[in-house]
């Protein structure tokens, strides 16, 4: 048998397969709940119900367990008790604490984005075949996935930004060797 390369797609080099499996199956059984209740059923309630359960399974799995254990980001909205208005946290892993898998990353990755396009080819088929009544649970299901997606974008995006700011920061980055030069002309 074949050992895959690092970074390759198998769930066998995964720091942690069963967060990796559990994400992928929440992932991908909603999504096959609704088709096969579309194709195989008329029973809108049963097939609601069960894939809305499912998708409030992964919106919780991944926002809360799959995106720290996998790629060391996480995120949550914050209500401000006197006003009213929320905000976007984001956290992400310290840098140099953790190493990320690069097969994990792929994984969780790829996930992230080809959910809601399946979502997307799904409520293009509900309009196709006039099955209108369906494109509810899709809105609902987008909605879900599209904020997961968003919202760990951004994530990735502050942690990136963050680790920039912390090299540019200490001694060796361009910040600190600036700061020196300039207070070394100041005093100097």
């Amino acid at each position: 048998m074949d050992n895959p390369e690092p970074g390759s797609l198998s769930w066998r080099l995964s720091t942690h397969p069963i967060t990796l499996l559990c994400f992928l199956g929440f992932r991908i059984a909603s999504v096959l709940v609704y088709i096969f209740g579309l194709l195989f059923t008329d029973n809108y309630v049963l097939v609601f119900i069960l894939t809305i359960l499912l998708l409030a399974a992964d919106f919780y799995y991944l926002k809360n367990i799959a995106g720290r254990r996998l790629v060391g980001l996480r995120w949550w909205n914050e209500v401000v008790p006197g006003s009213g208005d929320s905000h976007w946290v984001f956290e992400s892993a310290e840098e140099g604490s953790r190493t990320v898998n690069k097969t994990d990353h792929r994984f969780f990755w790829m996930a992230l984005y080809a959910v809601p396009v399946a979502w997307v080819a799904l409520a293009i088929v509900a309009i196709v075949r006039f099955k209108f009544m369906w494109l509810s649970c899709v809105v609902i299901a987008l909605v879900l996935t599209i904020t997961n997606t968003v919202a760990f974008s951004r994530c990735d995006k502050f942690s990136q930004a963050s680790s920039i700011a912390t090299r540019a920061l200490t001694t060796g980055g361009l910040a600190g060797r600036l700061g020196g030069a300039m207070i070394g002309r100041f005093f100097g």
